[in-house]
């Protein structure tokens, strides 16, 4: 068996980053950036104000009160076209643009019009209440970095750029299918011993979530010919997935069926728990990942070995997302396996606490999808107590 990590650096390591598609903004929400995104304007492009008032010459202002002529208004996308002169005022508004020849703004709570003059009390300071052009941002300033999954601040601000458009990654085609003859879709008659195809929803869910395309081949029985058929039915993956079928028992048929169609085995087995009959390889060209059948078993692996996949071909900066947290009751030390153990995080006394489930059973999907965090424990850690702080991958991502 190897190491999780070593089975994520492998995992990795067979991909690289799709190629690129322009997508217009609107339609980038979660895509990732192939390039970075520049700024094609000054933001603001020119200087405007930032409150209600009166643009002046902050010299006719400097000893108050001011009497000023008011010679026009300048409201937001209506520029003054003249130009302030000596003893004059325009008014103005927030976002207006700056008159020329003014270089500060009196707010119009300390200034008081009478028809075409204003009456100002309190002093001018340049450069008061003004936003300079480019205070934000310079033009060809860059404002997401290739690598970036685009979120809603990012779609605002590559907007306010004039960006319309931006290179991202293609999604990763990924195809997936379970196998068990026992297996059924929700709502269908279930088989004598047979049981609901379930991981298939979440897996999709997932990859989806995670920036991918899923495609659902659906269930596909324990026969050479069928298990034998994937490559054919997943021609156009990027990666192909299965569900079930990784161990080695009679009906295991994973690894025999597909060897004949061009499988070479990278690993199989991870010092892991839930998870540990996991495949790797390549089905000819393309990468395959055979999850295990238990669902709590094959989410978690997805969690650990297919987002990474995804963020690879999507060229994402890989992240940590570990956090530590304070444990909410006594574990016993850890086997050779690392362990991922199902939690809900609590906050009390001003700390995030772990409270993992008493029972563990890799079968339990309620469980999972109950838990806030999984609590990772490596091999061979020693027992740890109530308070002590213990790393958790939080599930709100997944």
């Amino acid at each position: 068996m190897i190491s999780v990590d070593e089975a994520v650096a492998r995992v990795t390591a067979a991909f690289a980053p799709l190629e690129a598609e322009t997508v217009p903004l609107e339609k980038a929400a979660g895509r990732v950036l192939a390039q970075d995104a520049k700024a094609r304007l000054d933001q603001p492009p020119y200087p405007v104000s930032a409150m209600d008032g009166y643009a002046v010459r902050a010299n006719d202002v400097a000893s108050v009160p001011a009497q000023l002529k008011v010679v026009g208004a300048a409201p937001a996308g209506h520029p003054f076209t003249g130009r302030v002169g000596a003893g004059e005022a325009v008014r103005i508004f927030t976002g207006g643009v700056l008159p020329d020849g003014a270089d500060a703004i009196v707010i119009q709570e300390d200034a008081t019009r009478d028809g075409d003059t204003v009456t100002l009390t309190e002093r001018a300071v340049a450069g008061k209440h003004i936003r300079k052009a480019g205070l934000d941002f310079a033009r060809d300033a860059m404002l997401a970095p290739a690598g970036r999954r685009l979120r809603a601040r990012d779609l605002a601000l590559l907007a306010a750029g004039d960006v319309a458009a931006v290179s991202v990654r293609r999604r990763p085609r990924v195809y997936f299918a379970a196998t068990g003859d026992e297996l059924s879709p929700p709502g269908a008659p279930r088989k004598p011993g047979g049981i609901v195809a379930s991981s298939g929803y979440g897996l999709s869910a997932m990859i989806a979530t995670w920036g991918g395309e899923a495609h659902d081949l659906g269930i596909l029985p324990d026969t050479v010919e069928a298990v034998g058929s994937l490559p054919d039915r997943a021609a156009n993956a990027d990666l192909i997935v299965t569900m079930g079928g990784a161990s080695v028992g009679d009906h295991d048929l994973v690894q025999s069926a597909l060897a004949p169609k061009g499988f070479v085995l990278d690993f199989w087995k991870i010092a892991m728990r839930p998870g540990k009959p996991l495949i790797f390889g390549r089905l000819g060209p393309t990468p395959f990942l055979g999850l295990p059948g238990n669902p709590v078993s094959s989410l978690v692996c997805s969690i650990l070995f297919l987002k990474p996949a995804l963020a690879a071909m999507l060229g994402e900066t890989p992240q940590s997302t570990l956090r530590a947290v304070r444990l909410g009751r006594d574990l016993p030390a850890n086997d050779s396996r690392q362990d991922y153990l199902r939690a809900r995080l609590v906050h009390r006394d001003g700390n995030a606490w772990a409270e993992p489930f008493e029972v563990q059973d890799s079968s339990m999907q309620k469980a999972f999808a109950s838990a806030d965090c999984l609590i990772v424990r490596a091999p061979l850690a020693p027992a740890v107590r109530a308070g002590e702080k213990v790393d958790v991958l939080p599930l709100d991502d997944v």
